[in-house]
């Protein structure tokens, strides 16, 4: 196995998924190839995988259908690769789970970027901003936010799973409380992207930690919508190593 990582290419054409085979081969990953969701699953069943390239539109199981069982199956990595033009499908994928998208047709060194984006933010080594202290851990509203682990333990002490997208939203609340923190700040904050910022994101990535974090999306009481300014995260936090 290669030091970079194993990447599942999930694409029923065959032509794509030989160029990024190659190319990421070239770039010192293993690749593997499926071309349906079951062909994925066997994989996924032979090898830990570190990341999928997920197609949208697939025979069978569409790719949104096989983001949300690999989100509900594990934290791997997700990066949705769409040819649709309509941004209603990435927020979707977004919200299913995914952690990224990329529009077909792509550059490969658009897709390489990307992909050392997601791999590094779950490997929690991304160096845009300071790390927190090694083993340190925020408690808040009865909840506790592994800073080192990146787990989430609920009040009642049950681990809460988090995408990387989802555990880096809440690091940067959590690590900048009672400040208002606006789309673009929270870009730079939680997703390192190389690419240029898709606001919606944040909008989707804080609903889905809303629901994780039992707050009431009508009435939510921890991430507080501004108006016109972004968000701001209310409940004391504690920091302790």
């Amino acid at each position: 196995m290669t030091e970079n990582g194993h990447i599942l290419i999930v694409d029923d054409e065959k032509e794509i998924c030989d160029m990024v085979e190659d190319y990421l081969t070239q770039e010192g990953y293993r690749v593997s190839v499926a071309h349906d969701g079951s062909a994925m699953r066997q994989v996924l069943a032979r090898s830990p995988v570190d990341l999928v390239l997920l197609d949208l539109v697939l025979p069978g199981e569409d790719g949104l259908t096989l983001a949300r069982w690999l989100r509900d199956e594990s934290t791997v990595g997700i990066i949705m690769l769409t040819g649709r033009g309509d941004p209603v499908d990435r927020i979707i994928g977004l919200e299913m789970g995914a952690d990224d998208y990329l529009p077909k047709p792509f550059l490969l060194r658009e897709l390489l970027a990307r992909v050392k984006s997601v791999l590094r933010r779950a490997s929690g080594s991304a160096t845009s901003e300071p790390s927190a202290p090694s083993r340190q851990r925020a408690r808040f509203a009865g909840w506790v936010l592994d800073l080192s682990s990146r787990e989430l333990f609920a009040p009642s002490g049950e681990e809460v799973r988090l995408t990387t997208g989802e555990f880096d939203l809440l690091a940067a609340f959590v690590t900048n409380p009672n400040q208002v923190l606006s789309r673009d700040r929270l870009l730079d904050l939680a997703r390192n992207r190389e690419a240029g910022p898709f606001d919606r994101t944040i909008d989707v990535q804080v609903g889905r930690l809303r629901r994780k974090l039992g707050d009431d999306p009508q009435q939510p009481s921890m991430i507080k919508t501004v108006r016109g300014s972004g968000y701001i995260f209310t409940p004391p936090v504690e920091l302790t190593s």
